[in-house]
């Protein structure tokens, strides 16, 4: 089945009707439709007059005076037939991907059936999904249908224009092992396998065979290149140089031993082979999504169906299977194995030793038991990775599993090792198993037992099977698991739902801005470039000019002649300075595109330099002489002298331009002017159609008047929360300071709420080395008392009562404190609550006494204790606020050190010497806006969220992020996607009514008289009326006071114009 079909049950068929309408031309074909009845596919179920009226049902006794009495303009109610328009959905629906329109094919069985390409974008699986089929139900709808909600206009997603539709499972194995370098046919065998690409209908060119002795064979590699360009007339030219999920990094990329890296030219593979990352879904540079930007998306659904078929035909006749013998580890895999684990155990007793005898050091931020649990953990969880890597190098080649992991199409490295070697360390919320029982995990370890088995270490893998205590570890963790997506499910949910409702109508406008129905401005350009996500060619750019160059250097004609490296950047500025590109694209991506071509003429005159020709990087000296001279086309006086004009800078580039590259490499060697021609060779026509198709590709990439901008981008960033974990920490640089991450984080951010679970302050620091660091974080680090104090005595007199508190020195000179005996008493004679006041003294170099005078005397001996328990937690030095502190480093490589402080102390952390304010933030949106304003708050919820986004992998356009910055802030507060943030925004009654908390809106709305333009999505979908967005937004106006009627068009085969044809003859 091709990518955009359904296959629809005749029982289906005979229920879901069209009504098509009878007209000369389909009158017979209606009529017999008719007669044969409901009952018997293909036929009808009901009968309309012209006119109106009742409906028709075609019983078996009306059948044939009814199709007798059938005219044009009765309505008949067709079953559903080949080829009809149908949408096809799948709950929850929850991106614009989630309804497409199909061609529906009636088939035998009662299943839904499409093609495996299309299970990403409905998240579908074959394991019992219901599906909901609907039946445009008129031919504008039909149009609309299957123009804007087509499979072959939707084959990439709006999050961030990355395919959602490719090759998955059994095809990227097919294409992976199809394309091997053993793998060769002779010609009946390979002609049998460009048959299965096709339905026996095209034709085909057969290439030359690309071993001729001692008998002719063709490659697997050609197979595809067949696939890709069938006949050698063909326009579909598909380039691509992409690394693949096998390729490692040499000097050289097409010699990757790996055969890794893919290179096709012409629709030819040069090399490499065919995996997920260059025909699956999620990257830019497969084969499908370069044949969608540079051939259109027909081309690109074409290529898909030829790889389906290709995929299931191949796979019946040559066979793919998993079987025991896939993962029976051998002799040598288990001893290593044993090893291994032997030697992680051995490392994880001599940690737990060294913890027993204080040795171990500690993490920063982390006591000892947080340290061992934290180093434990690292050294079990290489274990798998370590075991991973001996499955990779001891199965063999042909193996199943090993083959599935290599190519993408299913399953990992992990999983190999899982099944094969060990299932590895089992995490339940984010750390090893706790104790469940009284200091210990299960009754059969001893108790405070630190040990890898008696924590959640698998040792086992799946073939082995597992022991009683490791399953129960590992069932443990699965639990873990679903109780994890049960409640994820429901919490995206909602926040789907406000962010779609906050969000709903927002749309461009014809003069580029953002508003909402009420015709508020929320962005005065979208995106800040006006650049739709949907068509970007590049990770947030419209132009790959890099493919895009070597696109028209194998597609160009290369005639012409040759430009030097000069030549080229005027060329360049001449053509940015023309008004299709001033007008029509942006500074910033006209700068980056003059950066290209000076890439290109700096990189031409590097290898002319390298090759022994003269550069011409500059123009040359006769050229400009030429200018001086006038020895251009300039008019000639005729009888009288006429004086030298100074050249002008039009001369010169006139000159320039009219210079020969050609005549002036005339004298050097031939074969150094062809090894530069064939590394790099430009000119004028491929220069000029590189910028046209540049020019062409950023005007299709400028987002449409009418898109609604809003509902798209609460999608996008909706949809990708099903992906996270509920309960998710980030380690901030160190173990112990862990921030919230996932689903927590996202919502704190859309609520704006004024507490959040994890604050952190990010300073950056002045001086870059670390004696310093530690200096500014003793200074912004909250020091307790009970954290400086070597012991708190009580002290009984005969004359006094009161704490001897002993200050280690040592302990303030380590931790490089800024801390007096003065400054210890005043904090603790200004602690608040204890009203402690000059009860302080100084006694000695190192000792302070606390009395305690309470009203009546007889609680002396209480409030002495109550004053003990008090005073180790008084802050004596640093921000109360700071908690925690810790000096992180660079993962760039540049070692550049900066601060992160735990706490709600933004502001106390700016003003603190030594760190640098100007670039000091808060990951607490409420706080940079207290602070810093309402700019500051916008830019830090939007790279909290795209931070929070790239952790997880998941790739989203910074543009949605940037509406939603924008939508919360635009009012001068920051506005939560809640309840109340939403009726701020919108002050709609049947909107909110519509959200929640229905019948007080109302109620409120009919007390105080409040009115509703009907200007939103929601109000309009409650009336009855059309959304003011997409196809909603612009209307035609006609002028009625003009009584003049259209004029016919003549057709081309009427009466008049054949007699007219005759006469004229």
């Amino acid at each position: 089945m091709r990518i955009d079909e359904v296959a629809v049950p005749e029982r289906v068929a005979r229920v879901l009707t069209y009504p098509e309408r009878v007209t000369e031309h389909n009158i017979e074909r209606l009529r017999a439709l008719v007669q044969r009845g409901p009952d018997t596919h293909p036929g009808a179920n009901y009968v309309q007059a012209a006119g109106g009226g009742p409906k028709r049902f075609l019983i078996r006794a009306v059948r044939e005076q009814t199709a007798r009495g059938l005219r044009v303009g009765d309505v008949v109610e067709r079953h559903l037939h080949d080829g009809d328009v149908v949408l096809f959905n799948r709950q929850p629906s929850l991106h614009r991907l989630s309804i497409m329109a199909h061609s529906a094919r009636v088939m035998p069985w009662r299943t839904f059936r499409f093609n495996e390409c299309v299970c990403a974008p409905y998240n579908a699986d074959f394991d019992g999904d219901e599906m909901n089929l609907h039946v445009p139900q008129t031919e504008e709808a039909r149009v609309e249908a299957r123009e804007l909600l087509g499979v072959t206009r939707n084959l990439v997603t709006p999050r961030n224009g990355e395919p959602i539709i490719g090759a998955t499972q059994d095809f990227v194995t097919t294409a992976f092992l199809l394309t091997q370098k053993e793998r060769f046919y002779d010609r009946a065998a390979f002609v049998q396998l460009v048959a299965a690409c096709f339905d026996a209908d095209a034709h085909v060119d057969l290439p030359p065979p690309c071993i001729v002795k001692p008998r002719c064979l063709w490659s697997g590699k050609q197979v595809v290149g067949v696939l890709l360009r069938p006949r050698r007339t063909d326009p579909l030219c598909v380039n691509i140089e992409a690394p693949t999920k096998s390729y490692r990094r040499v000097p050289v990329p097409d010699l990757c031993p790996r055969d890794g890296f893919l290179v096709i030219r012409n629709s030819e593979i040069m090399c490499g082979i065919l995996d997920k990352a260059v025909v699956g879904d999620g990257k830019k540079t497969s084969v499908f999504f370069a044949a969608l930007h540079d051939h259109g998306p027909t081309a690109a659904a074409a290529l898909m169906n030829r790889l389906a078929k290709l995929s299931a035909r191949w796979s019946a006749n040559h066979g793919f299977s998993i079987g025991l013998s896939d993962v029976t580890p051998g002799a040598r895999l288990c001893a290593r194995k044993d090893d291994l684990i032997a030697d992680a155990y051995a490392r994880c007793d001599e940690l737990i030793a060294q913890s027993r005898r204080g040795a171990l050091e500690t993490l920063p931020g982390c006591d000892a038991a947080e340290t061992l649990e934290n180093t434990i953990s690292g050294v079990l969880s290489q274990v798998r990775d370590s075991a991973g890597a001996l499955c990779m190098e001891e199965l063999g080649r042909y193996n199943a599993p090993l083959i599935m992991a290599t190519c993408g199409s299913k399953g990992s490295t992990s999983n190999v090792c899982q099944m094969v070697a060990c299932v590895g360390q089992q995490i339940i919320s984010g750390c090893r198993v706790r104790d469940g029982f009284t200091d210990r995990s299960l009754p059969h370890f001893p108790k405070r037992s630190r040990s890898p088995e008696a924590k959640g270490f698998v040792a086992s893998s799946f073939f082995t099977g597992l022991s009683p205590t490791e399953f129960i570890f590992h069932a443990a963790s699965g639990r873990e698991g679903l109780v994890d997506a049960a409640v994820k499910t429901a919490e995206t949910g909602y926040m789907q739902r406000r962010l779609v409702k906050a969000f709903e109508d927002l749309r461009v406008h014809y003069d580029s801005s953002v508003r909402n129905s009420a015709g508020t401005v929320v962005q005065f350009e979208y995106g800040g470039d006006s650049l739709d996500p949907y068509c970007l060619e590049g990770d947030a750019r419209p132009v790959l000019f890099v493919h895009n160059w070597r696109h028209i250097c194998n597609t160009a004609d290369p005639g012409g002649n040759r430009l030097a490296p000069f030549q080229i950047t005027r060329v360049a500025a001449a053509a940015l300075a023309e008004p299709r590109f001033v007008r029509w694209t942006t500074a910033h991506w006209r700068a980056e595109l003059s950066e290209f071509l000076a890439a290109l003429a700096a990189g031409l005159a590097k290898l002319r330099t390298a090759y022994g020709l003269v550069s011409y990087a500059e123009c040359p000296a006769e050229a400009a002489a030429d200018a001086k001279t006038g020895s251009t086309a300039r008019p000639k006086a005729r009888g009288r002298r006429v004086r030298a004009q100074p050249s002008t800078a039009t001369d010169l580039d006139i000159s320039a331009m009219s210079w020969s590259l050609d005549a002036a490499d005339a004298n050097t060697p031939l074969f150094a002017r062809r090894v530069v021609d064939n590394k790099l060779r430009v000119t004028r026509p491929m220069l000029d159609a590189f910028l046209d198709l540049c020019i062409r590709k950023y005007q299709r990439s400028r987002v449409d008047p009418g898109t609604a901008v809003g509902a798209i981008g609460a999608q996008s960033i909706g949809e990708p929360t099903t992906q996270m974990t509920l309960k998710a920490f980030h380690f901030a640089g160190v173990a112990s300071m862990n921030v919230s991450m996932g689903v927590p984080r996202i919502k704190e951010i859309i609520n704006a709420a004024k507490k959040i679970s994890t604050p952190v302050v990010s300073c950056a620091l002045l001086n870059n080395n670390v004696s310093s660091a530690r200096i500014v974080k003793g200074r912004i680090e909250r020091t307790l008392l009970g954290e400086i104090a070597r012991c708190i005595e009580e002290v009984y007199s005969a004359t006094a009562c009161y704490l001897s508190v002993e200050i280690d020195m040592e302990v303030i000179n380590l931790l490089q404190l800024e801390l007096s005996m003065a400054a210890i008493r005043e904090a603790i004679a200004n602690a608040p609550k204890l009203k402690i006041g000059s009860n302080v003294h100084i006694r000695g170099t190192n000792c302070l006494d606390v009395f305690v005078s309470p009203k009546d005397p007889s609680q002396l001996y209480y409030a002495l204790q109550t004053l003990k328990r008090a005073l180790p937690l008084i802050v004596v030095h640093g921000v109360p606020e700071a908690h925690r502190s810790a000096i992180l480093q660079s993962e760039d490589g540049s070692g550049q050190l900066s601060l992160s402080v735990e706490g709600y102390s933004l502001r106390e952390a700016m003003t603190t010497d030594g760190i640098d304010g100007r670039h000091t933030f808060s990951n607490h949106i409420m706080d940079n806006l207290r602070f810093l304003g309402i700019e500051a708050a916008r830019t830090m919820t939007i790279r909290e969220l795209s931070s929070i986004f790239d952790k997880y992998g998941i790739g989203l356009d910074i543009r949605h992020l940037m509406l939603l910055g924008d939508l919360m802030s635009y009012k001068g507060e920051i506005l939560g996607i809640t309840r109340y943030g939403i009726a701020k925004m919108n002050d709609s009654v049947m909107m909110l009514a519509s959200f929640e908390k229905t019948t007080d809106h109302l109620f409120d709305a009919a007390v105080f008289g409040k009115r509703d333009m009907v200007h939103g999505v929601s109000e309009r979908i409650i009336m009855g009326q059309q959304m003011p967005v997409g196809t909603g937004v612009f209307k035609l106006l006609m002028d009625y006071d003009r009584d003049v009627p259209p004029t016919p068009r003549k057709l081309l085969f009427d009466e008049s114009s054949s007699r007219k044809a005759v006469a004229t003859i």
